[in-house]
């Protein structure tokens, strides 16, 4: 028997169907729940008229819009699978995502217009403009679909960055949705009178789990922005319409050096960050000004939500990403259970991905015997349980016979007052097998002098974790979550 579960729309539209669900800049609409759910019912009919099955892949090429949701959710009730692509790449990359997932349509808005159609073209896909056919589609109506959900089986499917090679589709789940709803739900105090905003690409979980699907499901409302743009979104924050917030590093990096920063009412704003840790110095520029930034820690495979820090240990455990929340089991391997120490974390619950789609040995590589979920990642658990990202165990070298984590010299050099980010590679050396090479990006008018930066690290870390090198860059290549792609970083060196 199938795990069956009410149609999520649905339920939230019989619950609060006048209550505001979105709030869309790029049309300057508002939608209530009914009338997101008689969408979704519009454009499900619509496709399954347009021949599209149970399983069919259909891809989506959009900027931050409210009908992302309104397909999101039409593919739900209908089972097809929604793939969505990430607008910043070209198209031979977009082929290479969607060649080997079979997708067969393409749904697109107007500012990826002439990329959508040169995918179209080259993968013989049927297309569906988002300004024209959704739009008609919701016009006109259909009658609703009132069957339960299954849990279990692929509702969309995102593609892993890329940074560890070619992107793997992540299966997403209903009953993943849930869990991560809960997850972060009752360790943000979630409730339908939060106002959350919507700016991180719908190509990746964030963008669509933090915190938005939450709010729906909670029946609170989210602003939708189509994308980031620093002086926007603070001018939101500034209005008051917003008391949930949730960002990456990147996000709070720029915010920190921008103008309107001490305008926002940060007191008001509950805040949280993921997809790297927080350097220490922000945290603190944000506590000054009366709100604790919530580290936290996930994955696109878990659903993400797996870990945040609570605010009352916030200022006490600085770096820490907190406890794992209630849908989630974690060890650390080599570690007995609950018991201090460092080890890879590994997560098991009904956040967690079944696996990548057809890809069995990716899958099965992901996974212990015993059904973990291998994150790659280091933790370090202390006396409390609360739990610190040590670094990704692949981006860890050996220097003199010594384990070196690059994010321990990373956050040294973000206490440097000059310096605004820093990264970290290991690199070959005659003498030492590796060494460090860092690069780093000055904060906006400072007069960085590397020749500081050794004595600086110095003072602060072991002889043989001081790198060896030293680079002052104008940015860094990043993923769509902020993080900075260490692997052009290698590109680079020796220095080109």
């Amino acid at each position: 028997m199938p795990d069956l579960i009410p149609d999520m729309a649905r339920k939230r539209a019989e619950i609060s169907a006048d209550a505001l669900a979105f709030r869309c800049q790029a049309t300057a609409r508002d939608w209530s729940f009914a009338e997101v759910n008689a969408a979704a019912d519009a454009i499900g009919r619509a496709l399954l008229d347009c021949g599209y099955a149970p399983g069919d892949r259909l891809a989506i090429l959009t900027l931050n819009r409210v009908e992302f949701f309104l397909v999101l959710l039409a593919c739900q009730k209908t089972g097809i699978i929604l793939c969505p692509l990430n607008w910043r790449q070209p198209v031979p990359e977009l082929a290479d995502t969607l060649g080997p997932i079979n997708a067969t349509g393409l749904i697109y808005d107007p500012a990826n217009a002439d990329v959508a159609l040169a995918l179209v073209e080259a993968l013989s896909l049927k297309s569906h403009s988002i300004a024209e056919d959704i739009s008609s589609w919701v016009k006109q109506g259909a009658a609703p679909f009132i069957e339960f959900i299954d849990a279990e089986t692929p509702w969309y499917l995102l593609f892993t960055s890329g940074t560890t090679g070619r992107p793997k589709a992540v299966i997403q789940t209903a009953r993943m949705c849930w869990a991560n709803a809960i997850n972060i739900g009752q360790a943000i105090n979630l409730t339908s009178n939060d106002r959350a905003v919507n700016f991180l690409p719908l190509f990746h979980t964030a963008g669509i789990n933090l915190y938005t699907l939450p709010v729906f499901l909670f029946g609170g409302v989210s602003t939708i922005l189509p994308k980031f743009e620093a002086k926007d979104l603070l001018a939101l924050l500034r209005s008051g319409e917003v008391n949930q917030f949730f960002g990456v590093p990147a996000i709070y990096q720029a915010f920190s050096i921008s103008d309107g920063v001490d305008k926002v009412n940060w007191p008001a704003i509950q805040c949280g960050c993921g997809g790297a840790p927080l350097a220490e110095p922000l945290i603190r520029f944000f506590a000054q000004r009366g709100t604790s930034v919530l580290n936290g820690f996930g994955m696109t495979e878990t659903g993400p939500t797996t870990f945040l820090m609570d605010p009352g240990n916030a200022a006490k455990k600085i770096g820490s990403v907190g406890l794992a929340q209630m849908m989630t089991e974690c060890r650390l391997a080599g570690v007995p259970d609950g018991a201090p120490g460092q080890g890879e974390i590994l997560l098991k619950g009904p956040n967690i991905t079944p696996g990548y789609y057809d890809n069995p040995t990716a899958t099965q590589a992901t996974f212990t015997e015993s059904g973990w979920l291998k994150t790659g990642d280091v933790g370090l658990r202390d006396s409390d349980g609360y739990v610190f990202i040590v670094d990704r165990i692949k981006d860890m070298f050996i220097s003199g016979g010594e384990n070196v984590y690059p994010a321990e010299i990373e956050n040294a050099l973000h206490h440097h007052p000059e310096v605004l980010e820093a990264a970290v590679i290991g690199v070959p050396d005659e003498k030492w097998g590796e060494v460090g090479a860092a690069f780093l990006l000055p904060r906006p008018g400072a007069d960085l002098d590397i020749t500081s930066l050794r004595p600086w690290c110095r003072d602060r870390l072991a002889a043989y974790k001081i790198p060896a090198h030293f680079r002052i860059v104008d940015d860094f290549p990043r993923t769509a979550a902020g993080k900075i792609r260490k692997p052009e970083l290698r590109e680079h060196f020796p220095w080109k």
